[in-house]
């Protein structure tokens, strides 16, 4: 398992992260999000939206639970568990947004990813520290076989 340490100064930095991750990753890739309120994980997202090429605004789905983007480049599914308990998220068969039975492959981002008991074999972790009035890190861990590994995809990212 790979693991990368990133220092992300600002919230532009954190969303030029993302749309570097939305020009960048496969269709199939699941990015599990977490981080305290206020860490950038929505901005992470609306990063990743852009770089996709979607230009609807991307908003927290806190209530709605699932926003769907399929204008992009590929489908962008974006989860928000926040609100839920562990045993309130397995009755929503999440599975449906990673494993192609129900829905195009596309990225799916799952916020408060720590309130997920099923989890899919491969994906990005990705934990964001800090606030958006502080320097951010950004911490990415690649479990299972996730669709690109961490080093190329790092290789080929400028930071700010």
């Amino acid at each position: 398992m790979t693991s990368i340490a990133l220092s992300l100064p600002n919230a532009n930095a954190t969303r030029k992260l993302g749309n570097f991750l939305g020009r960048s990753l496969p269709a199939g890739t699941v990015l599990l999000l977490e981080g305290n309120l206020g860490s950038g994980k929505t901005t992470l997202v609306q990063g990743i939206g852009e770089g996709l090429g979607i230009v609807e605004a991307i908003a927290s789905p806190t209530f709605t639970l699932v926003n769907e983007y399929l204008e992009g480049r590929i489908p962008l599914y974006h989860l928000d568990l926040y609100r839920l308990e562990p045993s309130e998220v397995a009755a929503l068969y999440l599975e449906s947004y990673w494993d192609e039975l129900e829905n195009p492959l596309g990225i799916v981002a799952i916020e408060w990813a720590e309130r997920l008991e099923q989890r899919p074999s491969d994906y990005l972790q990705i934990r964001l520290t800090g606030a958006e009035t502080s320097d951010r890190q950004v911490y990415l861990k690649g479990i299972g076989q996730p669709p690109i590994r961490l080093s190329e995809l790092l290789a080929m990212y400028e930071p700010i």
